[in-house]
């Protein structure tokens, strides 16, 4: 499943830094959600951090994105393998 953001979005600007696949951007008067980068936090957490930091709950379910838990790790381990590798720590 994908997470979608309400136009109840008060642009607080705290979910953005929170999204590990960086799937959420500012859009034209709100912040969204890209639903193909966005797991719900499977493969980083137990929930989905922009829900857990958001301070009007304006972030629910994608309706048109529902996936099964097997899918969301699918798209984890695909958005991994496109993620260029960092550079070694000296």
């Amino acid at each position: 499943m994908a997470l979608t953001i309400t136009d109840e979005c008060i642009n607080c600007d705290v979910c953005e830094p929170e999204c590990p696949n960086e799937a959420i951007y500012m859009g034209t008067a709100i912040y969204e959600i890209d639903p193909n980068k966005c797991t719900e936090c499977v493969g980083h957490f137990d929930e989905p951090q922009c829900v857990q930091v958001c301070p009007v709950s304006c972030i629910p379910i994608h309706p048109e994105f529902v996936e099964a838990k097997e899918t969301l790790w699918e798209k984890y381990r695909r958005l991994q393998q496109a993620q260029p590798p960092s550079p070694p720590s000296v």
